[in-house]
């Protein structure tokens, strides 16, 4: 199968437009619709319908494009691998997830490459299944999350410890240290994230007879910074990666809220495929293991 099959039916797939995609590709429509009948036709079955108002993919195309993306990524990186061996160079690809990447990895780096000057390093933020999934498939070479992975082909390292901390602006009417139960007196914006947040507020509501639709919820989001911000504002309370507001509480921009009898710790493991057989790699997981434990921001 020709990987050019695979990568304008994704690019039309994400985009929704065969016009587009033949415009930036400088190629026909036509010739761009035959690339992906000849896929269609290899693989037996109808991958999209089109009509007038674009492209939408059918059932089998959802199954494809989901297995189509790393495909792509795999191949991509075995080419820059192949690239690196003759330029005599290495590029080493860490998937973390968002506040780690962001906010505790960047010194680990720095003193990384110090020891390795010659080596081209990219640090991409990403959710904890995914990152699992592209160390599997060489996507990335190591990976940074909360918690043990859930793969048992995956070996982990403990790199650290992160807290998840309730915080206010400093203006804002709240005592330092308060009762659980307090939390539903006060505006809250809620963090979605991958590290189960939600699940431990959850959990510990439900064993004071609460739920979290009684917290006050002005909205939910997916970005720490988007929390931060509106805490920053006194808008209301919300929990947020210690990693990530470091700097305000410091600069008291923030203050810390504790709350009696409960808190809430992740640990931070570094993940790799358990069969390395690249030498060079071994040694490089080897040093970040020391390198990390003693140089998280």
């Amino acid at each position: 199968m020709n990987i050019e099959y695979l990568y304008y039916f994704y690019k039309v797939a994400i985009t929704g437009s065969i016009s587009k995609v033949a415009q930036s590709a400088y190629i026909s429509q036509s010739a761009l619709s035959q690339q992906i009948s000849k896929l269609e036709e290899i693989l037996g079955c109808k991958l999209l319908e089109r009509s007038n108002k674009g492209v939408e993919l059918t059932d089998k195309g959802l199954i494809v494009l989901k297995y189509v993306d790393n495909i792509i990524r795999t191949y991509e990186a075995m080419l820059q691998h192949i690239k690196s061996a003759d330029e005599n160079e290495r590029n080493i690809k860490i998937e973390a997830c968002w506040s780690i990447a962001t906010y505790s990895l960047p010194c680990v780096m720095y003193e990384i490459k110090k020891k390795f000057a010659n080596y081209n390093f990219e640090l991409n933020p990403n959710e904890s299944d995914e990152i699992e999934q592209n160390v599997m498939n060489n996507i990335c070479d190591i990976g940074v999350i909360y918690n043990r992975p859930k793969s048992s082909n995956l070996s982990y390292y403990k790199i650290g410890t992160d807290k998840i901390v309730l915080v206010s602006s400093q203006d804002y009417k709240i005592d330092d240290k308060i009762d659980f139960m307090e939390l539903i007196n006060h505006p809250f914006i809620l963090l979605n994230d991958k590290v189960h947040v939600i699940d431990a507020i959850k959990n510990k509501l439900s064993s004071i007879g609460l739920k979290i639709e009684d917290l006050k919820v002005l909205y939910n989001s997916d970005s720490a910074e988007s929390v931060k911000s509106s805490v920053l504002n006194g808008f209301g309370i919300g929990f947020l990666p210690y990693t990530s507001i470091k700097k305000e509480l410091y600069n008291k921009q923030l203050k810390q809220i504790d709350i009696i009898d409960y808190s809430i710790e992740y640990d931070m493991y570094l993940i790799y495929d358990k069969n390395i057989q690249d030498e060079t790699l071994y040694n490089f997981v080897e040093y970040f293991k020391r390198t990390a434990k003693k140089n998280l921001c």
